[in-house]
């Protein structure tokens, strides 16, 4: 069989991976999944540039690990259907929703899959199979052990320890019960197409879906929210993007009510942390105190977004939305 000449590196229990995968199969590209495993390792090594998935090969640019940067490129040399909205507001917002999504739901999804029994095991269980080729090890028990335990180690590095857990799960419940009212109206987030922002996002709640604890509290309080992750596996124009003022009412509580209160003032302060070189951040966010370990990409991608931001500013639907929903601050 000719191999295609995208080829995807990637793990099913990776949201990044998932996202630039879905993205693929909008722009309707011919891709090969490769899934990443013991047998392709020795490939994948001399591709990457860092330990993690996804890893995107592609014909005319170099190879490329960072979902943002890869799906942004996708869209430059595959401008149909587009994902980037019409208008400079919701077009900028999609991308403020796609760092949300990247660097704060990713915490939350950490959080559910890591910090608890029985999801810690059984998502230890699905990572030693995918490092298999899809095959239980028959000796499996000792090394899954060892994946859950590494991972549940890593919750502090993420911010997702113990002592933030109250916030993310309040952070969690308050942004998909809000997403939940928004998609009842909306195909996805900006209308009849998806966006950077439904892929972000999207790719998070698909792999809570593959967790119990999350995805049980999903069916039964947010199903809209579970219809569009399913959808969203394969996503496919259905119309037009809409206007901010046909979306604004059910958009700006999202912002309002969650991203103004949690992921901004997070980002922001992470932002200043970096800046100063502290090895630590603390960031006043809704439920109390947010303390972890500086995240150094983090801020350099909330640093991108807000200029991003900035030099959109002069536009006074963008201004307007900001200021209404308490964003404003974070931006000037």
């Amino acid at each position: 069989m000719p191999m295609s000449d995208y080829r995807l590196f990637g793990a099913d229990t990776s949201p990044y991976s998932q996202k630039v995968r879905s993205f693929l199969r909008y722009k309707n590209i011919d891709f090969d999944w490769v899934s990443r495993s013991r047998e392709n390792e020795e490939e994948f090594q001399a591709l990457a540039r860092v330990a993690s998935v996804p890893l995107l090969v592609s014909p005319s640019r170099s190879a490329n690990q960072d979902s943002t940067a890869i799906i942004s490129a996708l869209e430059e040399d595959h401008p149909e259907p587009t994902a980037v909205p019409d208008d400079v507001a919701t077009s900028t917002l999609a991308l403020i929703l796609e760092d949300y999504a990247d660097e704060w739901l990713n915490k939350i999804m950490f959080l559910e899959r890591w910090s608890q029994k029985p999801d810690r095991e059984d998502a230890a269980l699905r990572v030693l199979v995918q490092l298999y080729g899809g095959k239980r090890p028959r000796a499996y028990k000792k090394a899954q052990k060892q994946i859950a335990e590494r991972m549940a180690d890593r919750l502090n590095l993420v911010g997702a320890d113990s002592a933030n857990a109250d916030m993310l799960k309040a952070s969690f419940e308050r942004f998909a019960t809000l997403l939940n009212a928004h998609l009842t109206d909306q195909l996805y987030i900006f209308g009849g197409r998806p966006s950077a922002a439904d892929f972000a996002l999207a790719a998070q709640f698909q792999q809570m879906m593959m967790d119990k604890t999350p995805a049980e509290w999903l069916k039964k309080h947010a199903p809209f929210v579970v219809a569009w992750i399913e959808n969203m596996e394969d996503p496919k124009p259905g119309a037009p993007f809409a206007s901010l003022e046909v979306l604004a009412p059910t958009l700006t509580p999202l912002f309002a009510e969650e991203v103004s209160k949690t992921y901004l003032p997070w980002a922001k302060a992470n932002s200043k942390a970096a800046e100063r070189g502290d090895k630590n951040v603390s960031a006043s966010i809704e439920g109390g105190s947010f303390e972890q370990t500086t995240q150094t990409y983090a801020a350099r991608a909330y640093d991108s977004v807000r200029k991003a931001v900035g030099a959109s500013l002069s536009d006074d639907a963008l201004k307007g939305f900001l200021s209404e929903a308490g964003c404003s601050k974070f931006f000037g």
